[in-house]
């Protein structure tokens, strides 16, 4: 027992001390935690700690992650994805483990101890990756996206792996020997009998994904303990994780199915903000003992080769990935972004090697520089990173900003982004006598718009020195109309912060997003859709015998209660972290709903009613603080939306 403690103790004060340091130093989280494994790593050898096996218990933190990913994608998105991860993912693999092998056979070896490496050192590092995208702000940048399509398609492609490899054996030594004959549902069965169990483990996921999460987790309400909820999301992480590796699949891979399966469910921001404390610790703790189980006395004996051949792996990896972002036309910073990011042999190589070597495909000798070679381009991805961020955007930056259009000089109405949205702005604002500076980052929607004779400016809008060059100091107006949800949240919060007088116009994608622009200081905000449901709903009064005069009165009117409605869940959306699910929001929801109900019932289904005690008020902030029964800040002001 003391041995346990006295290990976890030094886990955690290595991770304390040498995280918030490295994240200080601009190094990243990610590299703090390989950093730590490194210095505690002779401690752990006095200890006599088997720091492979902490490891393959630290990879749970790999599989909780690809969870969590799973549950921001619904599988939409995902059949949207398959382009980029058939084209970018499936090319990335492909031409990867052809450039490294023919590199091996080069070195000397045969071609299917070649291809067996190749295979180890053709995935990059999921964790590691998605991490650090995370951190920096940039996973939903078209270069993030890019690499997570890639990452994706690696762990897809793990499973062909496990059933190629064996044929490279060069005995009769079968991959089984790998795997725990006791645990596996797979082990006496035929190829065919195999592949019903694999698919027949799949549908299980996806079907009591769909059907059973929502009973179970509403018997476990009618507890009422916050830890039987954590307790049911691990038990479900941990049981499909199990029952992937019982048939032989990658745990990673089931349980990110099962994220995408409950994606759309009512508890998938409960299952997040439950399972991410634990996979938080369990990737800090895999760094650590990637960093930790590093053979230095190898690397010593063989310093230059390990490193030439690490090097050699980043360069190769680098220019295939390169090729792929000019191919699929990335932009020049995410191609940058995309090319180093991804250059690194990743964690899943831990488990090919384990596995190659006991179906005796790998010799040992080899195997040992293989994974310091993997290790060592972890360690060196945060550095990378790094160098992207000072180095390769900085120069980037500056050869875009030359190819950037030129200004010809401040205007009074800036309008950030030229899409379906923009262009009809600007003709009106056109219309009524002004001239308005159009910025868009698409050239191809510059070059078609300059067809038709229209003038735009190309350029990122979201840019500082691109605003002050717009003339954003003696601006009047900013209309902000780009796709970016993120990107448009975050110019409305920087120019309300450095330019307030400005006054911001913004278009959002739906309720939660104008919650997010309200927040970040924006006043006057339109939903894109909002507008043409509401005509559509007087429509169907009209329809349903309802006069103009009443259909269009109480459209203005659900118009008018709907924005007092906005302003007073703004703050509590911020207060739960945008969270819809956290009981607060629920109950402030339920509670306005109540309340117009009760309005409904009193005096009948009319919003005219509520609009015209609200216009008798003047749109007073002390009436909807009386109507809403919340308490609002003196300075809010109500909204446009």
């Amino acid at each position: 027992m003391t041995s346990i403690l006295l290990l976890t103790f030094l886990f955690l004060v290595a991770g304390v001390v040498a995280v918030p340091l490295a994240t200080r130093a601009g190094l990243g989280s990610v590299l703090g935690y390989l950093i730590a494994g490194i210095v505690i790593s002779p401690a752990l050898h006095v200890l006599n700690v088997d720091v492979e096996q902490i490891q393959h218990f630290a990879e749970f933190g790999v599989v909780m992650m690809l969870f969590l990913v799973g549950l921001e994608l619904e599988p939409a998105k995902l059949w949207d994805m398959r382009g980029r991860l058939l084209g970018l993912g499936g090319g990335q693999v492909v031409l990867t483990m052809a450039a490294v092998m023919a590199a091996g056979i080069a070195l000397g070896l045969t071609w299917t101890v070649a291809l067996a490496a190749a295979a180890v050192l053709a995935l990059s590092s999921t964790a590691i990756v998605l991490q650090t995208l995370t951190e920096k702000g940039v996973l939903k940048s078209d270069g993030g996206q890019a690499s997570f399509a890639v990452l994706l398609t690696q762990d897809i492609a793990v499973i062909p792996m496990l059933a190629l490899l064996p044929l490279l054996a060069v005995s009769g030594a079968g991959a089984a020997d790998s795997h725990d004959a006791g645990l596996s549902l797979v082990a006496d069965l035929n190829g065919w009998q195999t592949a019903l169990a694999t698919v027949a483990a799949i549908a299980a996921v996806v079907i009591v994904g769909r059907t059973l999460t929502g009973p179970v987790f509403r018997f476990i309400a009618k507890a009422d303990l916050r830890e039987l909820f954590v307790a049911a999301a691990l038990m479900m992480v941990v049981g499909i994780a199990l029952l992937m590796s019982l048939v032989g699949l990658s745990p990673a891979l089931g349980t990110f199915i099962a994220g995408v399966v409950l994606a759309s469910s009512d508890y998938r921001h409960e299952l997040e903000s439950d399972i991410d404390p634990f996979r938080g610790l369990l990737l800090g703790l895999f760094f650590m003992s990637v960093g930790a189980g590093s053979n230095f006395v190898l690397l010593y004996d063989q310093f230059a080769l390990i490193i030439g051949l690490t090097l050699g792996l980043i360069a190769i990896k680098a220019a295939v990935l390169f090729g792929l972002a000019l191919v699929f036309r990335l932009r020049p910073t995410d191609r940058w972004l995309f090319s180093l990011g991804l250059a690194q042999a990743g964690e899943f190589g831990f488990v090919l090697l384990s596995f190659v070597v006991a179906g005796n495909i790998l010799p040992q000798a080899l195997a040992d520089q293989l994974l310091l070679v993997v290790a060592l381009s972890m360690l060196l991805t945060p550095g990378l990173f790094i160098f992207h961020d000072k180095v390769i955007l900085p120069r980037a930056a500056k050869g875009l900003a030359r190819e950037q259009d030129t200004i010809d000089g401040p205007a009074d109405i800036i309008i950030a982004g030229h899409g379906r949205v923009g262009g009809i702005v600007k003709r009106m604002l056109e219309g009524g006598g002004f001239d308005p500076t159009v910025i868009d980052y698409s050239a191809a929607q510059i070059d078609t718009l300059r067809l038709y004779g229209l003038r735009a400016y190309f350029g990122d809008a979201t840019r500082p020195d691109m605003l002050e060059a717009a003339g954003i100091r003696s601006a009047k107006m900013l209309i902000v109309t780009i796709d970016d949800r993120e990107k448009a949240t975050q110019l409305v919060a920087y120019v309300k912060e450095h330019f307030p007088r400005v006054h911001v116009i913004a278009r959002a994608r739906d309720r939660h997003h104008v919650y997010e622009l309200f927040n970040a200081g924006c006043r006057d905000i339109i939903r894109e859709t909002f507008d043409s449901s509401v005509r559509m709903g007087r429509s169907a009064l009209e329809a349903m015998g309802v006069s103009h005069a009443d259909a269009t009165d109480m459209a203005d009117g659900f118009v008018d209660d709907d924005s007092a409605r906005l302003i007073v869940m703004a703050p509590v959306f911020a207060e739960v972290k945008g969270n819809p699910m956290d009981p607060r929001y629920l109950d402030k929801t339920k509670a306005l709903i109540g309340l117009q109900d009760q309005v409904f019932a009193q005096n009948g289904p009319s919003f005219g009613l509520m609009r015209a005690r609200m216009k008798d008020a003047g749109d007073d902030v002390d009436e909807i603080i009386r109507l809403y029964g919340v308490a609002l800040s003196p300075d809010d002001e109500v909204p446009k939306v």
